[in-house]
C-alpha cells in the first residue's frame, strides 16, 4: 500500500475501487473485511482533504484572475 501522506488522488481512487471490487465479489475473507474497510475509509478522507483543497486553490485564482 501506497503511504497516506504521499498517495496521489488518482491512486487513492484506484485503491478504493480495487477494495469495493473485493468486497462486491466476496473476495476477502471475514478477518481481512475490516481493515480493507479501515483503509477505504481512509482513502475517502484523503480524497476529500484533496477536494478541497483543490477548490480553494481555484477559488483563490478566479478572485484573483477578477483583481
Amino acid at each position: 500500500m501506497t503511504t497516506s501522506a504521499k498517495i496521489s488522488y488518482k491512486s487513492a481512487i484506484k485503491e478504493i475501487e480495487k477494495i469495493l471490487h473485493s468486497i462486491e465479489n466476496q473476495d476477502l475473507d471475514i478477518d481481512e473485511l475490516t481493515g480493507q474497510l479501515k483503509r477505504a475509509f481512509e482513502l475517502i478522507r484523503i480524497c476529500k482533504k484533496k477536494l478541497t483543497s483543490t477548490e480553494a486553490e481555484v477559488e483563490k485564482i478566479l478572485k484573483e484572475m477578477e483583481e
